[in-house]
């Protein structure tokens, strides 16, 4: 099932790139932007993506198994404050089509597809991103970006 939002209503979806730039690097610009006005949205794939960095993070070296298990609980905590969208077969059929700025890897597919999902007036829908195919399409798809 798809999500239906109330009209008038600002949305921030989430994508990837911003919730690790936030969780995992401390980026303050990141964590500003999803902590701006709107309700936030984020596809079920934004979670499963910023868990896999965590853990290529501690095998890395990067962080140590206690920062790991702090910036879990600081996601989990996201994750409750979100609303969280399902990869769902309109989504996947979505994908299938071009983006106005290819090429397009599927994840990042994945989540413009997901932006669409929201049904709303794409000036009340703010995509929170550090990745320049998001960026560069959801502008060119008429959605505000952070």
């Amino acid at each position: 099932m798809e999500p239906k939002f109330a009209g008038g209503v600002s949305f921030r979806y989430v994508e990837t790139s911003a919730l690790v730039a936030a969780g995992l690097e401390g980026d303050a610009t990141a964590v500003r932007a999803i902590r701006g006005e709107g309700l936030r949205i984020a596809s079920a794939l934004t979670f499963a993506e910023t868990r896999r960095t965590l853990a290529v993070a501690v095998v890395r070296g990067r962080i140590s198994q206690q920062q790991l298990r702090s910036r879990l609980a600081w996601l989990r905590r996201f994750e409750r404050r979100c609303e969280i969208v399902d990869i769902s077969s309109s989504v996947l059929a979505r994908v299938g089509r071009a983006f106005p700025v290819e090429p397009v890897r599927s994840l990042d597919a994945i989540h413009l597809a997901t932006v669409e999902t929201i049904e709303a007036d794409p000036a009340l829908v703010a995509v929170v991103t550090r990745d320049r195919r998001v960026r560069e399409n959801a502008l060119a798809m008429g959605y505000g970006v952070e």
